[in-house]
C-alpha cells in the first residue's frame, strides 16, 4: 500500500448518508457528483425513461424504472445511475440489489466515469445490461452481460436505430434510439 493511499479518509454508506450535496461513494472514496446536467442529456434520459416504462406497462412485467434513485451497492459505495430498471422486489427506500439495465448518458465531465470505472462496476455486480448513451453522436452502445461475467458490446444488434432488451419472463423493452435523442 503506498503512503499516500494510507492518509486518504475511507467513507462508507453511514457517512455517506450524513452528507449533503450531490455525492457517491466509490470503494470508500467520496466522489463529487457533476453540476446538474444539460438539456440534451436530460431529455434523453427522459425519453428513454418513458421508452421503458411504456414497454414495461405492455408487457405487464414486474420491473419499474427509476431516475435517481442511490443503489448502495456495498458498505462503502454508493451510485446513482441516470436510470436503472429494477425486477422483483421494489425498493422502498434505496436499492441495494444489482438492476437488471443500467443507463449512463455520457455529458464531457462524466464520460471516461461512465466508460470506465462504472462500466467495471457494473460488470462486477452482474448488471446484465448496460446502456451508454451519447448525445452529441446519437448514438447507444449496448452491453450485455454473458456467462463468463464479462460485457460484451452487442451494439451491432441495433438495427436502423432500433432494438429490444429482454429483462426477464418474456418482458422486452423496445428502444428507439432516434427517439431517445429528440
Amino acid at each position: 500500500m503506498s503512503t499516500v493511499r494510507k492518509y486518504q479518509p475511507y467513507y462508507t454508506v453511514v457517512d455517506y448518508q450524513q452528507w449533503q450535496g450531490d455525492w457517491e461513494l466509490w470503494h470508500g472514496t467520496a466522489v463529487a457528483m457533476s453540476p446538474s446536467p444539460f438539456g440534451p442529456h436530460e431529455r434523453a434520459v427522459s425519453a428513454m425513461s418513458f421508452q421503458i416504462q411504456d414497454s414495461i406497462r405492455q408487457c405487464g412485467c414486474n420491473c419499474s424504472i427509476y431516475t435517481g434513485l442511490d443503489w448502495i451497492v456495498q458498505s462503502d459505495t454508493v451510485v446513482r445511475p441516470d436510470a436503472m430498471v429494477v425486477c422483483g422486489a421494489q425498493p422502498s427506500l434505496h436499492l441495494e440489489k444489482p438492476p437488471v439495465l443500467t443507463i449512463e448518458v455520457l455529458s464531457d465531465s462524466t464520460a471516461d466515469k461512465d466508460r470506465h470505472a462504472k462500466r467495471e462496476l457494473y460488470e462486477s455486480k452482474h448488471v446484465k445490461h448496460y446502456l451508454i448513451a451519447n448525445t452529441a453522436a446519437r448514438t447507444i452502445q449496448w452491453l450485455e452481460l454473458k456467462a463468463d461475467g464479462k460485457y460484451e458490446d452487442v451494439s451491432t444488434r441495433i438495427n436502423n436505430g432500433e432494438f429490444s432488451v429482454s429483462l426477464q419472463d418474456g418482458c422486452e423493452i423496445q428502444f428507439e434510439c432516434k427517439s431517445a435523442f429528440g
